[in-house]
């Protein structure tokens, strides 16, 4: 995956992106928004073997109000302005005017949670060369949709990329800069994540990487019986394994450290397995 002066290469195994949000308002407990400490902690996420960070500055969380777009741009571009570009930098943000006037300072990246309704964000990618993470979910960003229902969510996931995607090669976006997400708990139910994560490798027709973003999310809460985010890292390592196996190339996640340690553990299996089903054992690491 190309986004601005970075290649992102997945044929080694998958990457994982660190989470940083500028906020008190994080559903995790985590947010920083003191941009000092904000810098320790991504340089301590690169450490831990973060390949992407990916920042935000508003929470998802849809029992919060939205803030300003005035002071979200503001809080991730003073981050922005002194990052030190060790890692690419995904900018988290929905809103086409803090993505045009962040990207116009920085990031390689543009993690769009608000499923693309026009072509404006992609044409930001395109003007400024970021790379653009097509997520899909229903309705506004920032609402609620936990009553929405599929009669099958893949058939539901496909015709959403399908459209998605022509719509950001017709923006310009490069088709080697685009990664899809399938939304975990943006407008789908307990099954409808539990199913995606069963059948993701049917996402691969697409032939562009597929980021999981799996920490502590709500349906690992509902399987495990876990209310508390902070607690849910066993859970979220279990769907990071998964992941592998059905060949996503990104975990979005709060704990690093025990993703990557994770991914250079099942990574030699899912080598063993691809190899397999070509018909040779060539070539495969040892773990």
């Amino acid at each position: 995956m190309r986004c601005r002066g970075w290649d992102l290469r997945f044929d080694d195994g998958p990457k994982v992106m660190g989470i940083l949000n500028l906020g008190a308002d994080s559903f995790s407990g985590d947010g920083i928004p003191e941009v000092d400490r904000a810098l320790e902690r991504a340089a301590q996420l690169v450490a831990d073997g973060a390949a992407v960070i990916d920042l935000g500055a508003e929470s998802a969380r849809t029992n919060r109000g939205p803030i300003s777009e005035q002071e979200e741009a503001e809080r991730l571009l003073e981050f922005v302005r002194r990052w030190p570009g060790t890692v690419p930098l995904s900018i988290n943000t929905w809103r086409p005017g803090v993505a045009a006037a962040v990207l116009a300072e920085g990031g390689d990246l543009l993690n769009d949670i608000g499923a693309l309704p026009d072509d404006r964000n992609a044409r930001i990618c395109a003007e400024t060369g970021a790379a653009l993470l097509i997520m899909h979910s229903i309705g506004q960003p920032k609402v609620a949709h936990t009553h929405v229902g599929y009669p099958d969510v893949f058939t539901a996931l496909e015709a959403f990329f399908e459209e998605k995607i022509r719509m950001a090669l017709d923006a310009g976006v490069s088709r080697d800069a685009i990664v899809l997400d399938p939304g975990i708990d943006f407008a789908k139910q307990k099954d409808d994540n539990l199913r995606i994560y069963r059948e993701l490798d049917r996402l691969h027709r697409f032939g562009l990487p597929i980021l999981l973003p799996v920490s502590r999310k709500t349906v690992v809460g509902e399987v495990l019986g876990i209310p508390n985010p902070a607690d849910r890292d066993a859970g979220t390592v279990a769907c990071v394994v998964q992941g592998i196996l059905k060949g996503a190339a990104l975990f979005r996640v709060h704990n690093v450290l025990a993703a990557v340690q994770t991914v250079r553990t099942v990574w030699p299996l899912r080598q063993l397995e691809l190899a397999s089903e070509s018909g040779g054992l060539s070539a495969v690491p040892s773990v």
